[in-house]
């Protein structure tokens, strides 16, 4: 392995063997490892702490487009030796090209263009808003000429260890390449499937009757601000939507507008119909927002109804008004059944709920909600599903509740109560209040007589309270079982008044008796620091318990073994060590991304 001197990315082209200098521009720095890591156990392990992320001008691309990248890299504390790799992969084939200082080549190479055994061995860089790719770029222009290869692709860098073997942290930037523009509008009835190869573009709301829509993995949908109505994606009681995407090709449901400029209620979002169980006394309701009529419906008889698969999807900027104070969740299911599928699912900026559920009994795995200026999770109408592997983050601008849960709120006691069952569950708040600064913002705000099971969840950084208890109902559905808690760790809340981390401090009036055992049922409720890893670490956090976390102790419940619950996950929230939402998922905030 051969040490290089000292490298600049920026300002020490001619180090560089010929990389083109920045004619402007922030500059970032990797500094010459020691010769002392040669010695090093070859078992040797580790984790870096930095935070890092990648980001480019489009979603999608035309061949022979240039594409342009930047990242930002925050070193914090991070002084490990690296071998530094950059690629792009098609996610189709799976082939890689390797793109250096030297140019591209399907032989890996390390950033200075050095063959594999040879890999050039430095420190973590700092900095914002460097271009990797494009005019004056480290990599150059050349590098960015999008290819004629059609679908999904991924631009990644690895830091690898010293001897390039072992990945320690990688950055990912998804794009697609498409052949043509598609622009649907209206009644669709029949069936579809929209392949990565095209960019499927929303005006207006577009309905599907009658018909099944099929999503192929790595497809890119776009809503169109501004349409009237706003752009949204309608699957009635009679249709279905097959959505599957991958871990490498997530579908992606965005705003058409330019990165960077992008912003909640772009368009309008994602909602499935069903024929399941809700408890509006008629057993049929209207979906918010839109005009009531057999396409709004949602409802029936028909518990297992299938309102189809949604997996590997990302639905972002979403949640437009279509009435004045009525606006579209970004993904929304009412009166779906338990044939529904819904996992690996992320909503990022919804300007109302980011997931909301209206009655029915379909369940949700594996669910990401960022950045939402509502709520992240929202149920009523006599939900009766199961989530599991749940993670809630509130914006740096601020977001509403974690949990707002109801029955209904025109019948408190209608039944079937809302009762889901709510399991490893991370809910992470702000320092700063809603958009909304007048009403109160908690963790998890129960009322309406809401029933449910809430289990091995973290709420931390909250606002006002961790858990609130907000009327008569409530309390009552909690005296009478129907309402429990396993497994509950508040800490940090109450910000707005600095609270103490206390039950008392923690949780409002009609909660404290609960948590403290003295009416309902509250087991395993502590008042601690789960010792998440980095959680406000915004566009590159890590929300997994760091080593010696109490939310990892062998004293929390575990999950139910009924075909659908992970019942190895005995910890507290929605990680154990696996970072599931590696690569699918997307954390940038908006304000993060820097375009010069």
């Amino acid at each position: 392995m051969r040490l290089r001197k000292t490298i600049l990315m920026a300002a020490a082209a001619a180090i560089l063997a010929g990389a083109p200098a920045l004619a402007s521009g922030p500059r970032f720095e990797f500094a010459r490892a020691a010769e002392s890591v040669r010695g090093n156990s070859p078992f040797e392990s580790y984790e870096s702490s930095a935070s890092a992320w990648m980001w480019t001008d489009k979603v999608a691309y035309r061949p022979g487009e240039q594409l342009k990248l930047w990242w930002t890299v925050r070193k914090l504390d991070d002084n490990n030796p690296y071998t530094v790799v950059a690629f792009r992969i098609n996610n189709q084939t799976g082939a890689r090209t390797f793109v250096s200082t030297q140019g591209a080549s399907s032989e890996p190479k390390d950033i200075f263009g050095n063959s594999l055994g040879n890999f050039a061995v430095v420190r973590m860089p700092d900095g914002a808003g460097q271009r990797l790719i494009g005019p004056g770029s480290l990599f150059g222009e050349a590098a960015g000429t999008i290819p004629e290869e059609y679908g999904m692709h991924t631009l990644v860098v690895q830091f690898r260890d010293y001897t390039g073997s072992r990945v320690v942290k990688s950055l990912y930037a998804k794009i697609g390449v498409y052949r043509e523009e598609r622009q649907l509008a209206g009644i669709q009835t029949t069936s579809q499937t929209w392949t990565n190869d095209i960019l499927w573009k929303l005006s207006g709301t577009v309905i599907f009757r009658d018909s099944t829509l099929t999503i192929e993995p790595g497809t890119i949908v776009m809503g169109l601000p501004g349409s009237n109505p706003a752009s949204a994606l309608l699957i009635t009681r009679s249709a279905k939507i097959r959505a599957i995407g991958t871990q490498s090709r997530p579908i992606i449901m965005t705003s058409s507008l330019p990165v960077g400029q992008r912003k909640a209620g772009d368009w309008g979002g994602l909602a499935l119909l069903g024929r399941a169980i809700v408890n509006w006394p008629t057993g049929v309701g209207a979906l918010e927002g839109l005009a009531s009529g057999e396409d709004t419906a949602y409802g029936g008889q028909d518990d297992d109804h299938d309102c189809g698969t949604l997996r590997y999807v990302r639905v972002e900027y979403a949640g437009a008004e279509f009435q004045p104070n009525e606006e579209l969740n970004a993904i929304t299911w009412g009166g779906c059944g338990k044939q529904t599928r819904s996992e690996f699912l992320q909503v990022r900026y919804g300007l109302d709920d980011n997931f909301e559920w209206f009655g029915g009994s379909n369940d949700g795995k594996y669910l990401v909600s960022l950045y939402a200026q509502d709520d992240h999770i929202d149920w009523q109408i006599g939900w009766r599903g199961r989530l599991q592997h749940v993670l809630a983050v509130a914006g740096d601008d601020g977001s509403n509740r974690g949990i707002e849960a109801d029955n209904n709120e025109r019948g408190f006691d209608l039944e079937p109560r809302s009762n889901p069952r709510v399991w490893n569950m991370t809910i992470v708040g702000t320092e700063k209040a809603t958009r909304d600064e007048g009403s109160s913002v908690a963790g998890i705000w129960l009322r309406r007589g809401t029933g449910g099971r809430i289990n091995n969840t973290i709420v931390t950084n909250y606002y006002q309270n961790g858990l609130e208890v907000r009327d008569g109902a409530t309390t009552t559905a909690i005296a009478n079982n129907e309402l429990q808690i396993d497994g509950l760790m508040l800490w940090n809340n109450g910000r707005n008044a600095d609270k103490e981390n206390t039950i008392d401090g923690q949780s409002n009036n009609l909660a404290q008796p609960w948590l403290r055992g003295e009416t309902g049922i509250a087991r395993r409720v502590f008042i601690q620091n789960p010792m998440l890893r980095r959680p406000l670490a915004y566009s590159d956090p890590d929300h997994r318990p760091a080593f010696a976390s109490p939310a990892l102790q062998p004293i929390w419940a575990m999950p139910p073994d009924d075909g659908f619950f992970d019942q190895w996950a005995g910890w507290l929230g929605a990680f154990g060590n696996v970072e599931w939402t590696e690569e699918w998922c997307d954390f940038i905030q908006e304000e993060d991304i820097i375009i010069d």
